[in-house]
C-alpha cells in the first residue's frame, strides 16, 4: 500500500470515528449555545450587580445637606445619624450596623469622604456611594458658581463618541469596539481549540499505545504515517466543527438585528426617548456590521496552523508515556506557549498597532492567538501577515521534524516513566 493511501486510511478512520461520536455531535451543536448562555448570564449578572450591595450605611453629614440628598435617593442603603464616630465604631464592632460614611464639611469642595466598616463588603457599596454622590457634588459646585439649569443640563449630558472609517469609497461606520471584542473571542476560541484538539491527539496516542494497537499498526505502517494520519484526521474533525460554528455565526449576524428587535420589543412611553435611541442604535449596528471573508479565512488558517504545530508536539508527548497521568510534567513546555499569549492579549488589544503587539504576534508559538486578534481589531500590514505565515510554516516543519523523531522511538518504549533527558536521547537516536 502506498504511503499516501496508508495515511489516507488512518485519516479516514480518525475522522469518521470522531465525527460520528455523540460527544462531537453534542459538543458541536450545544457548545456555542452553552457558551452564549453562560456568557450572557455572566454579563447580565455583572451589569446588574455592578453597584449592588447588601450593606446599609449610616451617614455622618458635616455638610448638613449632602447626606439628606443621598438618603432621599436610596433609603434602603443609607440613613442619617447623630451618633458620634466613637459610638458608631462600637456599633460596627458589635454588628448592629454594617458601617458608616463620614462626609466632612469640605466634601463638596474636595470630594473626599471616608467609609468605615468592619472590613470586606466588596466593591459594590463603594461604587454605589461614588455613583450616587458624583452628580450631587457636581451640581453643588455648579450652584456655588451661579450656573443656571441649562448649564447643569449641559454638564450632566455626557458625551457620545462615534468612530468612522476612511476608505477609498468614502467614510463608513467603524465598529472598532465590536471588532476588538470579536478579536478577543477569536483568540480565545483558537486557544481553547488548540488545547482541546491537542489533548485529543495526545490521548488517542496514549490509548493506542496502552492497548498495543500501535504495535500492530507499526508492523505495516511507519510511525510517522501513524502520527500524521492521527493529527490530520483529528484536525479535520476540528475544522468541521469550526465551519459549523462559522455558519451559525453567519446566521446570527445576518438576522441579529431582527432577533434583537424581537427580544427588545417596543418601549413604552415611560421608557421611550433615550432608551429607544439606544435600542435603535444597537439594532442598526447589528444590521450594518459586515464581517470580511478574509477575516474568516485568516481565522481558519491561524487555527489550523496553531493546531498542527501544537498537535505534533502533543503527539510526541503522548508517544513517550504509558498513561495520561505521566504526561503532566512533559506537557508543560507545550502548554506554556499556549497560555502565555492569553496573558498578553489584553495588552495587545489595547494597542494592536504598537510595538509590543507586533513583536508578540510574530512569535510563531503566539501567532495563532494574537495575530487573529489583531487582524480583527485593526488593519495589520500585509508584510506582517506574510511574515507570520512564513514563520508559522517554518515552525511547523521544525516541530514536525522534532516530534516525528520522538514519536518513532517513544511509541515502542514501555515501562520506565520518561524524562526530558530521555526524550532528547530518543531524538538523537532516531534516524
Amino acid at each position: 500500500m502506498k504511503t499516501k493511501s496508508k495515511i489516507g486510511t488512518i485519516i479516514k478512520h480518525e475522522y469518521l470515528s470522531k465525527i460520528k461520536s455523540k460527544g462531537f455531535i453534542i459538543g458541536t451543536i450545544l457548545a456555542p449555545v452553552a457558551i452564549i448562555v453562560i456568557y450572557g448570564i455572566i454579563i447580565l449578572v455583572a451589569v446588574m450587580s455592578a453597584d449592588q450591595t447588601t450593606k446599609k450605611l449610616a451617614i455622618v453629614d458635616y455638610t448638613e445637606r449632602i447626606g439628606a440628598m443621598l438618603v432621599e435617593r436610596d433609603t434602603s442603603k443609607f440613613f442619617l445619624t447623630d451618633l458620634t464616630e466613637a459610638e458608631l465604631n462600637e456599633k460596627v464592632l458589635s454588628g448592629e450596623i454594617d458601617g458608616y460614611l463620614v462626609m466632612p464639611k469640605d466634601f463638596a469642595e474636595k470630594g473626599a469622604a471616608t467609609v468605615y466598616t468592619s472590613g470586606g463588603g466588596g466593591l459594590g457599596f463603594v461604587t454605589l456611594i461614588e455613583r450616587n454622590t458624583k452628580d450631587i457634588i457636581v451640581n453643588l459646585r455648579l450652584d456655588e458658581i451661579g450656573a443656571d439649569a441649562s448649564v447643569k443640563a449641559l454638564v450632566n449630558r455626557g458625551i457620545s463618541l462615534s468612530t468612522m472609517k476612511v476608505t477609498q469609497e468614502g467614510t463608513k461606520d467603524d465598529y472598532s469596539q465590536v471588532f476588538a471584542i470579536m478579536g478577543y473571542v477569536m483568540g480565545f476560541v483558537i486557544y481553547g481549540l488548540m488545547f482541546t484538539y491537542g489533548a485529543f491527539v495526545m490521548r488517542g496516542v496514549i490509548e493506542e499505545k496502552a492497548n498495543r494497537i500501535v504495535e500492530v499498526l507499526a508492523s505495516s505502517v511507519k510511525p510517522f504515517e501513524i502520527m500524521m494520519g492521527k493529527v490530520i484526521g483529528i484536525g479535520a474533525v476540528g475544522l468541521t466543527q469550526v465551519l459549523f460554528w462559522i455558519v451559525l455565526m453567519g446566521v446570527f449576524v445576518a438576522f441579529g438585528g431582527s432577533i434583537a428587535a424581537g427580544f427588545m420589543g417596543t418601549p413604552d412611553m415611560a421608557t421611550a426617548g433615550a432608551e429607544m435611541q439606544e435600542q435603535n442604535a444597537m439594532i442598526e449596528m447589528l444590521n450594518n456590521i459586515s464581517i470580511s471573508p478574509w477575516l474568516i479565512v485568516a481565522f481558519l488558517f491561524y487555527f489550523l496552523a496553531g493546531y498542527f504545530i501544537y498537535s505534533t508536539l502533543f503527539a510526541a508527548v503522548g508517544s513517550a508515556v504509558d498513561q495520561e497521568s505521566d504526561a503532566a510534567q512533559l506537557q508543560i513546555p507545550v502548554t506554556l506557549p499556549i497560555i502565555i499569549p492569553i496573558m498578553f492579549i489584553a495588552n495587545v488589544m489595547s494597542n494592536p498597532d504598537g510595538t509590543l503587539a507586533v513583536v508578540l504576534s510574530l512569535i510563531p508559538f503566539f501567532t495563532p492567538i494574537l495575530m487573529i486578534a489583531r487582524i480583527a481589531a485593526t488593519s495589520v500590514p500585509i508584510w506582517q501577515i506574510a511574515l507570520s505565515v512564513v514563520l508559522l510554516a517554518a515552525t511547523f516543519f521544525a516541530c514536525l521534524y522534532f516530534a516525528a523523531k520522538i514519536y518513532r522511538v517513544g511509541i515502542l518504549m514501555y515501562g520506565k516513566k520518561p524524562t526530558f533527558k530521555d526524550m532528547v536521547k530518543w531524538f538523537k537516536l532516531a534516524k
